[in-house]
């Protein structure tokens, strides 16, 4: 591929600056709080441009779902891709960790959570994004034990839903409490994710 074609065109620059604006205007005014008309502003752009890329907010949200599970995604790519996937699954749980505590994510996140709990289309979107998760990470549980030999007796879905509730949860626990010492957490984290593994 050339250098160019890793280039963002322009109209995909345009569609970026809107998704980072409208997530900027979701975490300070909530779902219903978060305009067109705000969001526009934020990104600097008229709301006739933001119809010509989305046809609503509930679409806008769609396209921000769709891209937090593409980095997901690209992060288990990753795991996959080495010799020994179960190392690397617990070694590097900090990625994970510092991804689901950063605060930029949990608030957009909590928020999109909430309105999907009062939407049906919101609830739809966050809700095929979790299916295609779980089956990424149940698929990488498995290559994990392979590459260690390793055999469950645990239903693999219900394991990889316990993966999902400790990274889920930390990000509750980023809100509640901003001060946590994440080196401590990151300790018990790692014994967590390596004893769930093996069971």
């Amino acid at each position: 591929m050339t250098e160019a074609s890793d280039t963002p065109t322009r109209a995909e620059q345009r569609r970026q600056q809107i998704l980072n604006a409208a997530a900027e205007c979701f975490r300070r005014y909530g779902f219903h709080g978060a305009s067109i008309a705000k969001i526009s502003k934020e990104a600097g752009m008229s709301a006739g441009h933001i119809y010509h890329f989305f046809e609503n907010k509930e679409a806008i949200i769609a396209a921000i779902v769709e891209q937090r599970v593409e980095q997901s995604i690209d992060l288990v790519t990753s795991f996959e891709s080495e010799t020994d996937v179960f190392g690397a699954m617990v070694e590097r749980v900090d990625l994970g960790f510092e991804d689901c505590t950063d605060p930029a994510y949990t608030g957009l996140w909590l928020e999109v959570l909430a309105e999907s709990a009062r939407n049906p289309q919101i609830a739809e979107i966050v809700q095929n994004a979790d299916r295609k998760m779980r089956q990424r990470i149940t698929r990488l549980e498995g290559m994990a034990r392979r590459s260690r030999g390793l055999e469950t007796r645990l239903d693999p879905e219900a394991v990889t839903e316990i993966i999902m509730a400790l990274f889920g949860g930390l990000a509750n626990r980023a809100v509640q409490n901003p001060d946590l010492n994440k080196t401590e957490v990151l300790k018990v984290l790692r014994i967590a994710a390596k004893a769930i593994l093996e069971a």
